[in-house]
């Protein structure tokens, strides 16, 4: 991006996730300090505070603001979202005192970077998020480190405030659960539970379910089939079998359709990877079924059962049969332990 001033350190494309704002002389010579111990982009703004923080909020997931509270927050409030694509904000004096987490603690990192602020400016970060302040569990961090999403997250919100008021929380999981922090208590009947792990859109009655990345959608396509029409497939896959959306890890197919757009197009939507395998890897997987005119097409027996159960591994389970759709096929395998922290990431790229 180009920068506002002359005075900034800010290079067109810098690719850095932090940037420092400052509005005083001050402020300026302990913002460029901040800026080069945080590896980030300097940016003066005397006189263009809005303007500079339109300019660079959808460009930097941290900005510290050397200025006073008030003017952060009334400059802000226009371009607030939510807390899922807010960048984190944090607000420190300009003789680096305090560094107050004003925006996106958790998710956004914002309770961290004033951590990181405090420790460069010798100062004290001010952290007022709950769960910290009373050593909860960040619910919102437990499930991005096991790669759960809400199904709700108006219900997920109610359930972060009911861990706080009341100190623990009821979990039931459909899989093997990692150790829980002390205020999450796991729990052998569902309907006891305030939150559910499961892959399933069951009715949760009052708990909020939280999907983790658990299914693997093995998809066969004729060729030239487009994205939409995969699309509709894979939906109504989800829909038919009451599976949930947020649950799908990645894809897989034969290695035949490496070059299918379609195919390719729809995992760049949906931002899932695709495994790819070859026919004699599809043909050694035993108890899927078998189609004569894919064999002919293709030189394996199957592709959407075969290629779901491979990328899922081992000791997966084949969760939905193929399903044949217009021009498409889906079949369905769940992961064994999908909470496994060292299962997280492995196929996501």
């Amino acid at each position: 991006m180009t920068p506002a001033s002359p005075t900034n350190t800010a290079e067109a494309g810098s690719g850095r996730r932090c940037a420092v704002l400052a509005l005083s002389r001050g402020g300026g010579a302990l913002g460029r300090r901040l800026a080069e111990s945080l590896g980030g982009d300097f940016f003066a703004c005397k006189g263009g505070v809005a303007a500079t923080v339109a300019e660079i909020w959808d460009h930097y997931q941290e900005v510290v603001c050397i200025m006073a509270t008030g003017i952060v927050v009334r400059t802000i409030a226009p371009l607030l979202r939510d807390k899922y694509r807010d960048p984190a904000v944090v607000v420190c004096d300009e003789q680096g005192r305090f560094a107050i987490s004003l925006l996106s603690g958790h998710l956004g990192g914002a309770n961290a970077l004033a951590q990181r602020v405090a420790a460069a400016t010798g100062g004290q970060a001010v952290l007022t998020t709950a769960s910290d302040v009373l050593g909860r569990t960040a619910l919102d961090l437990w499930c991005r480190d096991l790669g759960l999403t809400p199904g709700d997250r108006g219900a997920f919100t109610r359930a972060m405030a009911k861990l706080v008021d009341q100190g623990t929380l009821a979990v039931w999981s459909r899989f093997s659960l990692p150790e829980l922090p002390p205020d999450l208590k796991p729990v052998a009947i569902r309907t006891a539970a305030d939150l559910i792990i499961d892959s399933r859109t069951e009715d949760a009655a009052h708990a909020v379910l939280l999907h983790p990345k658990a299914l693997v959608i093995g998809i066969g396509c004729n060729r030239g089939t487009p994205a939409e029409a995969i699309a509709q497939a894979v939906a109504a896959t989800c829909r038919q079998q009451h599976l949930a959306p947020q649950a799908i890890a990645r894809l897989a197919s034969i290695d035949l359709k490496q070059d299918e757009e379609g195919l390719l197009e729809f995992a760049r939507q949906q931002h899932l990877a695709i495994d790819f395998y070859s026919k004699d890897q599809l043909n050694e997987v035993e108890g899927v079924s078998t189609s004569e005119a894919v064999q002919r097409a293709t030189g394996a027996k199957g592709v959407a059962e075969p290629a779901a159960l491979l990328s899922a591994g081992t000791g997966s389970t084949l969760l939905v049969a193929k399903l044949k759709w217009t021009d498409v096929t889906t079949a369905v395998a769940e992961l064994a332990d999908p909470l496994a922290l060292s299962t997280q990431g492995t196929k996501d790229q």
